[in-house]
């Protein structure tokens, strides 16, 4: 029995060093040097990452904000950029002209152009809350002088218990007109063309001003100021005048 069991285990033996034997020959030796396995995602992830890293010290170099050109404009390159902002709304050399570098040098971020679509804005707000009585939104836009006006204006209406009905159809043009720096307040004044649908009615519902079916131009020219040395980046309506 034990010479026939040596015998199986010889062959079993022989037969476990013949397979590890062909796979060693298959499968090579682990020197430290084998490339690792494939991954899919490699690829694209060293493209993104080559990407990041940009241009090498070789290559021509673009300086990034915080480095080299990034330092603040000379004197010459700040006076081509305020020519370009400002003469866009006031011809060079005029009134207007000089007034607009004046805010804007007490005031970098003061950019004519942005102003007009943000007080265009500003007067399609003030005109509707009106119309509704809204005095907690007008509160926000008008300085106090003004506030308490519309105030004595909405308050009055109401006494009389009649109610404004209006549809703002747009502005047609809105133009810088004149502007100045008093002691630390900036103050813009724009022309505004306007149309809109308004009608007074009463309180039976009875029109009394005005037509709910017609479209009416109105020119308005408003001022707005600011204090340029306060953090709040807000303009105010601070004056208020009819065209027409």
């Amino acid at each position: 029995m034990n010479e026939v069991f040596d015998f199986t285990n010889l062959i079993l033996l022989g037969l476990a060093v013949f397979i590890l034997f062909k796979l060693r020959s298959v499968l090579g030796k682990r020197t430290g040097n084998e490339r690792p396995p494939f991954d899919p995602y490699a690829k694209s992830e060293r493209k993104e990452t080559d990407e990041n890293a940009g241009p090498s010290d070789s290559d021509n170099v673009i300086p990034l904000p915080g480095q080299g050109a990034s330092q603040a404009p000379s004197a010459e390159q700040q006076k081509k950029r305020d020519d370009v902002v400002i003469e866009k709304v006031a011809p060079a050399g005029s009134a207007l002209n000089e007034a607009l570098r004046k805010i804007l040098s007490v005031d970098r971020s003061f950019e004519p152009e942005p102003f007009l679509e943000g007080a265009g804005s500003a007067y399609e707000m003030i005109v509707m809350a009106f119309a509704a009585g809204d005095r907690k939104s007008l509160k926000n836009l008008l300085s106090k002088e003004v506030y308490d006006g519309f105030v004595s204006a909405i308050d009055d209406r109401e006494k009389r218990e009649e109610t404004i009905e209006s549809t703002f159809v747009g502005i047609d043009k809105a133009e810088i007109v004149e502007a100045a720096l008093k002691d630390n307040q900036a103050q813009v004044t724009i022309k505004i063309r306007s149309q809109l649908i308004s009608a007074t009615l009463d309180k039976s519902g009875e029109v009394i001003d005005g037509d709910p079916s017609k479209v009416t131009e109105v020119i308005d020219i408003w001022t707005f100021a600011r204090d340029t040395t306060s953090r709040d980046p807000n303009w105010k309506l601070v004056a208020t005048e009819s065209a027409e």
